[in-house]
């Protein structure tokens, strides 16, 4: 069993990977910069992982110890996991080489949804013995009174396993290397990122706020099930993921977004339209994706039209980007897609009909 260091005693850093480490008999040395959190850590001997809903029973963490960057060692052959803010990587990442052994072997796998993190914590690092991975978090974790963590209750966390040496097992059942990891991570995007947008913009033109609320509108919940359903055929049909595997990553999205414990807001999910609905991205790609199969992508389509008439408040730049435009010139100069097109009609058959309060 490799020594596990995880960079980062906060909500994800203890919450989730602390706890997958936990529920398999490791012990994990944490360091983090907050010495105020370091001495609290050690001094109570344990915290604990309570999940959303009372989903399944508390996960007390005790075998631990936690430092500050002034007293850390990092033993040779550690597998790190970092876990801080992506604005905060590049620093963590200049404390941790100050500590690692010239020459030594080391395998860091970062934690953090941000853009190519492991980019910037390799090319900080700068060391030819030490691999350098990155993995996408699921899990959804707050911090709740004192040291607890309130946590959602997601089994895996999974990395980029051609980053590390080939073969490397970091005896965690939980933490899953995954082959061709840029295909995964657009598996993620359309199947979590497009069934976000499916519940934040549909949610929205039924006049919801709050996000779980809007996913459990049963319509709502019968046109996410259909879009998993074809999504998922599709990206197995693309990818050769297993059907059942799909499902289950689906279903854990599911359980996610329509969780009432989980507060969030329907125009969290919903900001940045512009973005969302570009090219190749959460909404349009897995649209692409479902027609090339010949499949439904119905859903999508509402969707898409829901997300050109969005409206909020602090939406500058979605509503300079529409000032004068109409929606069939949205859908080509933003989405790409022309007017004239298949989708691009149905669509625009569904933007009229919302127009005219038909939902």
């Amino acid at each position: 069993m490799n020594d596990i260091v995880i960079v980062g005693a906060g909500k994800t850093g203890r919450g989730f990977l602390g706890r997958l480490c936990a529920e398999a008999g490791v012990h994990v040395t944490y360091v983090d910069k907050n010495a105020e959190l370091a001495a609290a850590l050690n001094a109570a001997g344990s915290f604990a992982v309570n999940f959303f809903g009372n989903c399944r029973p508390t996960v007390t963490v005790k075998d631990y110890s936690v430092c500050t960057w002034e007293n850390a060692v990092i033993p040779e052959n550690a597998l790190i996991l970092i876990s801080v803010c992506g604005q905060n990587l590049k620093d963590a990442a200049a404390s941790l080489k100050e500590k690692l052994i010239p020459g030594a072997k080391y395998q860091i796998i970062t934690a953090e949804n941000s853009s190519k993190p492991s980019k910037v914590v390799r090319e900080v690092i700068g060391m030819d013995t030490v691999s350098v991975s990155e993995g996408t978090v699921f899990c959804t974790t707050i911090e709740g009174e004192g040291l607890e963590i309130r946590s959602q209750d997601y089994p895996y966390f999974q990395y980029d396993a051609e980053l590390l040496p080939e073969g490397y097992d970091a005896g965690i059942p939980a933490l899953r290397p995954v082959k061709e990891f840029g295909n995964f991570l657009t598996r993620k995007l359309y199947t979590y990122n497009a069934a976000s947008c499916v519940i934040a913009y549909l949610g929205a033109l039924k006049g919801y706020t709050d996000y779980a609320s809007a996913a459990n509108d049963p319509e709502i919940l019968a046109l996410l099930d259909k879009n998993y359903a074809e999504t998922g055929k599709a990206l197995c049909a693309e990818y050769g993921y297993d059907p059942e595997d799909q499902a289950e990553f689906a279903l854990l999205s599911r359980k996610k977004f329509c969780d009432r414990t989980i507060t969030d807001t329907v125009n969290r999910n919903a900001r940045d339209p512009q973005r969302k609905l570009a090219p190749a991205e959460r909404i349009t790609g897995p649209m692409a994706l479902i027609e090339k199969y010949g499949l439904d992508a119905d859903v999508l389509y509402r969707t898409t039209a829901a997300a050109l008439l969005y409206d909020a408040e602090g939406e500058n730049a979605w509503r300079e980007i529409k000032e004068g435009k109409s929606a069939s010139e949205l859908l080509d100069s933003v989405c790409g897609i022309s007017a004239d097109s298949v989708s691009g009609q149905k669509i625009l058959r569904y933007v009229r009909e919302y127009e005219e309060g038909k939902l």
